[in-house]
């Protein structure tokens, strides 16, 4: 068995997102339900690509491309709790020939509480999608974005 992954820290991550964690998203034990995080790391995301200035719809159909999530991962370190404020980093931390991969940290406070990563892959638009390079001024706005702190 592999050792226990290290927690996040706030301060690998420029851009978060706040949310309040919903009644209907705990489960009997009144803790988040496992797969929300996975929810909230895609509501952070798309919050990121908005503050990077990133309009995914308008922007695909310009591009003629399309995005896909193809893996994502979490390790859970505390559970988050009807109506705690979480908030939801986010960090562009590699682009592929066709992916990107993002890394995620969820906090309540300073405490760590789930760490993700997303991987998304770039195809052209259409019935036959293919594998395509992310779009340079889509990467240049989201390099813009953590160059700036997060700040929209």
């Amino acid at each position: 068995m592999s050792a226990r992954p290290a927690p996040p820290s706030r301060g690998d991550f420029a851009f978060f997102h706040p949310m309040r964690v919903r009644w209907g998203e705990t489960d009997p034990q009144a803790i988040v339900f496992n797969a929300n995080y996975f929810l909230y790391f895609d509501v952070a995301a798309t919050e990121y690509w908005r503050a990077a200035g990133i309009d995914l719809a308008a922007d695909m159909a310009r591009h003629e491309v399309e995005t896909f999530a193809v893996s994502a991962h979490a390790d859970f370190f505390a559970p988050a709790r009807f109506d705690d404020l979480i908030e939801v980093g986010v960090r562009l931390d590699r682009i592929g020939r066709s992916s990107m991969d993002f890394v995620l940290g969820i906090f309540r406070g300073e405490q760590p509480l789930t760490a993700g990563r997303l991987v998304y892959v770039w195809t052209t638009a259409g019935a036959d999608p293919r594998p395509v390079p992310p779009p340079e001024d889509l990467v240049a706005r989201m390099r813009a974005l953590e160059a700036r702190g997060g700040a929209s």
